[in-house]
């Protein structure tokens, strides 16, 4: 979905539309609800900042991805979510060209990012990895 031109107007009914299909569809299928409707704004951001197509989309805990999945051609198959033989409940390259990698939780994101980046610049691309990064990951790992 193209979300280039939208005006502010257009993005915030669009956000809400994509909450309420996150609402409507988890109340049926299970799945995780309140970290994907916290990522909603900031994912309907980055799609329109940045050019899913080309920059790689890395979620530090994909199971709040759920967004990027209805911005990314998975509106209709999304009432399919974490069913058998419907789309999975987290980011995965098997589903979609727009999923990165395959991880479920945190701390992730800041490892994945640092090699995307160094991947590409080895490869003389011109893209950048776009990361959220989750609150989990700046402490993941210290003691």
């Amino acid at each position: 979905m193209d979300i280039k031109n939208y005006s502010i107007e257009e993005l915030n009914r669009l956000a809400k539309k994509i909450r309420e299909k996150i609402l409507s569809t988890v109340s049926k299928n299970g799945g995780h609800l309140s970290s994907t409707l916290g990522a909603v704004d900031l994912i309907v951001a980055m799609h329109y900042v940045f050019d899913v197509k080309k920059d790689p989309f890395i979620f530090d805990v994909s199971h709040q991805a759920y967004a990027h999945k209805l911005l990314t051609d998975r509106w209709d198959k999304f009432e399919t979510l974490r069913q058998f033989g419907g789309i999975c409940g987290y980011t995965t390259p098997d589903e979609s060209e727009f999923d990165y990698y395959k991880a479920g939780h945190s701390s992730t994101s800041i490892s994945l990012a640092v090699g995307a980046a160094k991947a590409i610049k080895l490869k003389g691309e011109d893209r950048i990895p776009v990361t959220l990064i989750g609150d989990g990951s700046m402490s993941a790992g210290k003691l």
